[in-house]
C-alpha cells in the first residue's frame, strides 16, 4: 500500500470537473483507490462518493493506493493531484 497526503490549492476545491477526471484516471487502474479527508474515506473510482467529501481549498486529503498496479496507479494519481489540484 502507498499513501499521500495532499493539501488542495485550486480555490474551487475538488469541484465537478477534477473530481470526473480524477475518477476516470483512477478507473484505469485494479487497484483500490481511496481518499481520505478527516474521518471520512472513500471510494476514489465513484464520482459521488469523491464529490461528498466537500474538499476545498486548503484541506488535506490523503491518496492510498493498494493492489497489484499500484505502483503505477500511485504515481499517476499522485501527479494528477499536484498538477490539477
Amino acid at each position: 500500500m502507498k499513501e499521500f497526503a495532499y493539501v488542495i490549492k485550486d480555490e474551487l476545491g475538488i469541484h465537478a470537473r477534477p473530481a470526473g477526471m480524477f475518477v476516470k484516471e483512477a478507473a484505469r487502474f485494479q487497484s483500490n483507490v481511496t481518499l481520505t479527508k478527516g474521518e471520512k474515506t472513500v471510494d476514489a473510482k465513484r464520482i459521488i462518493a469523491v464529490m461528498s467529501l466537500g474538499t476545498k481549498c486548503g484541506d488535506e486529503i490523503t491518496l492510498r493506493v493498494d493492489g497489484d498496479d499500484e505502483d503505477t496507479a500511485f504515481d499517476t494519481l499522485k501527479s494528477f493531484l499536484e498538477e490539477n489540484l
